[in-house]
């Protein structure tokens, strides 16, 4: 396995490359993509371990959707049977993307425990989805401080785990090597990451202020409409984002050799 730097400018051709086989394949990648958030909902209502198990599954979550649009860049339609890739790809690849869910959830979970600390697990009942966001608990100082300190303590844990499961599925590396090879290549990449980013963010604000006008005028007619354009575009950019991330993937480490694969 080896590095490999990449140009700043990569980072937006990762958005461009997303975006482009993302419309290769727009249901099969859009239906997979909501099966994998429908499993990983399902999993959640488990009691007691839902949510732990639901955030292991992430990663797998991330690896399917890689495989997707390598498949839909290969001409061929991404399928519901993706979701099974973990327990396709061998024994010793499954024990490693389990091991790896189970580091992420840790971790997750290590995040959720310092913002309790701050103040006193409101934005973690939040952000699980176990309160509603209210207007006065968002503009409570304690509130913001465990929000702005979890942001910026899931940027590490984000890098831990980009490359991680494909490194895992396509090189055959273990949980914890993979996890150091993904930070390190995040880092050795940085501008174009930042790049990439940047790219996805003012994609995002262009799609919202398209979807607004959108709506703006179809609201005099319908305004059930609205709601369904609002639910549709996020599901399409949040597709489109994990299907750009296999190209993150491909230009950050060269092919495996044969053995490997």
């Amino acid at each position: 396995m080896k590095l490999q730097l990449v140009r700043p400018k990569t980072g937006l051709e990762w958005v461009k490359l997303g975006i482009q086989t993302f419309w290769k394949q727009p249901m099969a990648l859009s239906a997979l993509f909501f099966l994998s958030m429908a499993a990983m909902s399902l999993v959640s209502m488990v009691p007691m371990v839902g949510t732990a198990l639901a955030l292991a599954l992430l990663p797998t979550a991330s690896l399917v959707m890689m495989v997707g649009a390598a498949e839909a860049l290969r001409e061929r339609t991404p399928t519901p049977a993706l979701l099974l890739v973990a327990f396709r790809s061998g024994r010793e690849r499954l024990r490693g993307l389990a091991v790896l869910g189970a580091c992420y959830a840790v971790g997750f979970g290590l995040l959720m425990l310092i913002s309790t600390w701050i103040d006193g697990g409101e934005f973690a009942r939040v952000y699980l989805g176990l309160q509603p966001l209210t207007q006065e608990l968002a503009q409570t100082p304690s509130f913001q401080s465990a929000m702005w300190v979890s942001m910026l303590l899931y940027l590490p844990l984000s890098l831990l785990f980009w490359h991680a499961p494909a490194l895992i599925h396509w090189h055959g590396t273990p949980p914890l090597k993979a996890m150091f090879f993904s930070l390190v290549a995040c880092l050795r990449n940085f501008w174009a990451f930042l790049a990439y980013w940047l790219g996805w963010a003012v994609a995002s604000i262009l799609a919202g202020a398209l979807l607004a006008l959108l709506t703006a005028l179809l609201s005099t007619v319908v305004g059930a409409i609205a709601g369904i354009l609002l639910v549709v575009t996020a599901m399409a950019l949040a597709a489109m984002f994990f299907t750009s991330t296999v190209f993150t993937f491909r230009d950050c480490f060269a092919a495996p050799d044969a053995q490997q694969a």
